[in-house]
């Protein structure tokens, strides 16, 4: 049983920075990709970033390109995304994802196993 445990979330104001980790246990993932989504209230869920377990393919949603940054540790089986210069606009649910085979998806249906959500607040 595959399970991913986000951490990391809170209420930050405007210009602040979050890390969020998530630490999957129940395999290891040699294959596939990361991901991290969100989604606000009333919203549908976004795709924010993207990493291969490899290390060697990485994509960000354009709007937190320069902001956001994706990592991993592949001995703890983690997945980080360092967030700088929050704005209000990034406050959502967010989502890690695993996807077993495929690399480079951008739409939930892409992952094969989810997160329960850490939430993140951003105040002005």
């Amino acid at each position: 049983q595959v399970q991913l445990v986000e951490s990391g979330g809170g209420l930050v104001q405007a210009g602040d920075s979050l890390r969020l980790s998530c630490a999957a246990s129940g395999r290891t993932f040699s294959s596939g990709a990361m991901g991290w989504f969100r989604q606000a209230p009333g919203k549908e869920r976004e795709f924010v970033a993207t990493m291969s377990w490899s290390g060697a393919y990485i994509a960000y949603l354009d709007y937190v390109k320069g902001r956001f940054t994706i990592s991993r540790d592949s001995a703890k089986n983690t997945v980080y995304m360092q967030m700088n210069s929050l704005e209000p606009e990034d406050t959502a649910v967010y989502y890690c994802a695993a996807a077993t085979l495929r690399v480079g998806g951008v739409s939930p249906s892409d992952y094969d196993y989810w997160g329960q959500g850490t939430q993140v607040t951003v105040s002005s």
